[in-house]
């Protein structure tokens, strides 16, 4: 499910410059593959009994692929790391940080050949991976910092809504986890459609403020 999800992200970008690195012969969706099996490989358990995989992944290549896809490597580094999460959902793995893909130049790789390395990173001050994907699909990265929402320019995810308040609600770390805390809003904050004061956020949570959703993330 995961890379088919992938394949067809990736078709929407072809018309553009992904089409030059396709090229290449080397293919994004060849990465896509070695990226998961690579997670599947290197899973392991935590001291809480839960499957993690390898959350810092780094691609190796050769000097003339990194060159064909300079145009597109932070897209493809983005459409990696969704994959990775992808994959997670679809094998109930966890992971200790948020997901990282760095693309590399390794001089001992020829052209069309790569390799995928795997470490297991904790976020900052030992955070576990969370984030709040927006209606329109950006992501907001969560680690040790507090995130405030609200109606306010100087929040950090800004809803501009009139049934949001000012200073509506915030999310913190909390364990390896986040914390979710209404800060006395005016119509309150909702849960997967309950009314919550406070709420330890899961997987796929929907966190709504006003007329407006966003969706945890644990990966």
């Amino acid at each position: 499910m995961s890379l088919r999800g992938f394949e067809r992200r990736l078709e929407g970008m072809v018309e553009g410059v992904f089409s030059r690195a396709f090229r290449s012969g080397l293919r994004p969706v060849e990465l896509g593959r070695r990226l998961t099996r690579t997670m599947d490989d290197e899973r392991s358990v935590d001291v809480h009994g839960r499957t993690i995989a390898p959350n810092e992944l780094v691609v190796r290549w050769s000097d003339e692929d990194h060159e064909r896809f300079a145009d597109v490597d932070e897209a493809l580094a983005r459409e990696l790391a969704e994959a990775a999460r992808d994959h997670a959902r679809d094998k109930g793995y966890a992971f200790m940080g948020p997901i990282t893909v760095t693309l590399s130049v390794d001089d001992g790789m020829r052209p069309g050949r790569f390799a995928i390395d795997g470490h297991f990173r904790a976020g900052p001050g030992g955070t576990g991976a969370g984030s709040l994907v927006l209606a329109d699909g950006q992501r907001v990265a969560l680690g040790e910092r507090t995130v405030r929402i609200g109606r306010l320019s100087e929040c950090d995810i800004v809803i501009e809504d009139p049934n949001a308040s000012r200073h509506h609600a915030e999310v913190q770390a909390d364990g390896d986890g986040y914390l979710l805390s209404d800060l006395g809003s005016t119509n309150g904050t909702r849960v997967n459609g309950v009314a919550v004061t406070r709420h330890r956020l899961q997987d796929g949570d929907t966190v709504t403020i006003g007329n407006h959703h966003l969706r945890f993330e644990a990966s």
